[in-house]
């Protein structure tokens, strides 16, 4: 009897131990839903991002995506996003979907603009930009060099096809001779 009482305490102790572990892993990770200013924006493809991931200005984190669904009627991309409540966004401001490295990852990066008037609690976000796709960028290069090659090809064929090129004659060099 004395040993399952304390296999009992133990177990109880090490569940305690494992639901406070989880409570600090859960606030420190930014997981719970951010509190704020609620702004959305649409784009027409967003590379990637997802709800958690960081809202920025300047480089400083001001909050978070909160979701991103499809708008049926226009079959653009509505990302739902939550701002520090100490912002107030003027309405000029212009949201971009950016790389954090060449490996991956995505954030929304905001451009406050200068106008007076600001968005309110549950207003959009007008000017966007999706994010450049790295691939089709490589992709348009790559083609662009070859097609620049391939008229380069054209150019010499065309040139040797239509003139027909003699060597000029040699002229000879004019000798100079002391006067008598």
């Amino acid at each position: 009897m004395k040993r399952s009482l304390i296999e009992t305490i133990l177990g109880a102790a090490v569940l305690f131990i494992a639901g406070a572990f989880l409570l600090y892993s859960y606030k420190a990770g930014g997981v719970a839903t951010p509190e704020g200013y609620e702004v959305s924006a649409d784009f027409s493809g967003i590379g990637g991002l997802q709800a958690g991931d960081d809202v920025q200005i300047s480089g400083v984190k001001v909050g978070a995506v909160t979701l991103v669904e499809l708008v049926p009627d226009s079959f653009l991309a509505r990302v739902h996003m939550s701002i520090a409540p100490s912002l107030q966004l003027p309405t000029d401001t212009a949201a971009l979907i950016s790389s954090q490295s060449l490996l991956g990852g995505r954030y929304l990066a905001l451009e406050p603009g200068g106008d007076e008037e600001t968005i309110p609690n549950g207003g959009r976000i007008a000017y966007t930009q999706a994010p450049q796709n790295l691939e089709q960028l490589l992709g348009q290069f790559i083609f662009s060099m070859k097609d620049g090659k391939d008229q380069k090809k054209d150019k010499v064929n065309e040139s040797d096809g239509d003139e027909i090129h003699e060597p000029a004659p040699a002229q000879e060099p004019e000798i100079s001779t002391p006067e008598e």
